[in-house]
């Protein structure tokens, strides 16, 4: 990889199964990486390839300085706790540090988090697979300033990086990304339930579709995981639902009545809820049609 950031200090705090390979990709592009996880393994892991890490948030925020501190972490109150909470960045955040939220946070919070911290909203599309191959689509919200600056970090970690906007617009982009998202694995899982349910090969008809008018990378990579019953974590169910409350409390904001959008978080609270799957990976939606 091209050590395009070589001089670099950069702050990364949740290295979950997205955000290990972010940092690791940043890292070898040559960034000096300070990071800090709840778990200890994933600090361990961390520290065995070559980073550093802070004994807590305020100090690696007094490391990087006026450097970049990025998020990859769960919902909205994780953001809120890591950055305002006690002991969090905020105590030692230097005025000219800027924030890059990788995750999936609410609007108008992350419009009120921008109010007073040079931040960029720029939450990624692409999974797992797309985190460890730097592929991600990126949507990103904030000054064209801002942007300017984080863009060769951006690249970095994404192939597709597209500014749409004043804080907040990638998050709204990401809730749109997502509320697609939702209803098409309802919709492959309902397929291909369907094709073995009237005595057809779930596999053979997920292979015809493929290249057709169906076709879409959850077709590929999730319908061959509902083929396999292979419902190992990527993306967990509980955190698709959580998008998809995201997703209802905008559209309730800005007027979309969508009746599909109603069923989708049914469908999305029956597996995780009704039937306590949430850590399965989202492709497991596919249990609620067996």
């Amino acid at each position: 990889m091209e050590r395009r950031l070589n001089g670099q200090r950069i702050g990364f705090v949740g290295l979950g199964n997205m955000g290990s390979p972010m940092a690791r990709h940043l890292q070898s592009a040559g960034a000096e990486m300070i990071v800090w996880n709840r778990g200890e393994e994933r600090r361990r892991a961390a520290v065995a390839s070559g980073m550093e890490v802070a004994g807590g948030l305020p100090e690696l925020a007094a490391r990087v300085g006026a450097g970049v501190i990025c998020l990859n972490l769960t919902n909205t109150e994780v953001v809120q706790n890591v950055m305002f909470g006690d002991q969090g960045l905020h105590e030692r955040l230097h005025p000219e540090a800027m924030i890059i939220d990788f995750g999936t946070t609410g609007v108008l919070a992350t419009r009120r988090f921008a109010e007073t911290t040079c931040w960029l909203d720029a939450p990624v599309s692409g999974g797992q697979v797309g985190a460890e191959a730097a592929t991600l689509s990126i949507m990103v919200g904030g000054s064209e300033a801002a942007f300017a600056r984080a863009l060769p970090l951006l690249e970095t970690v994404g192939k597709r990086v597209t500014h749409l906007g004043p804080a907040g617009s990638g998050q709204v982009t990401k809730l749109a990304n997502q509320l697609i998202v939702a209803q098409t694995i309802d919709a492959v899982a309902q397929a291909l339930r369907l094709a073995e349910l009237a005595g057809v090969d779930s596999a053979a008809a997920r292979q015809a579709m493929l290249g057709g008018f169906a076709d879409s990378r959850i077709l590929d990579l999730h319908g061959g995981r509902m083929v396999r019953r292979d419902f190992v974590a990527g993306g967990r169910a509980e955190l698709q639902l959580k998008d998809v409350r995201l997703i209802c409390d905008l559209a309730e904001a800005v007027g979309l009545d969508s009746p599909t959008l109603v069923n989708s978080l049914a469908r999305w609270e029956e597996l995780v809820e009704g039937q306590g799957l949430g850590d399965l990976d989202h492709s497991g939606l596919f249990r609620l049609y067996e």
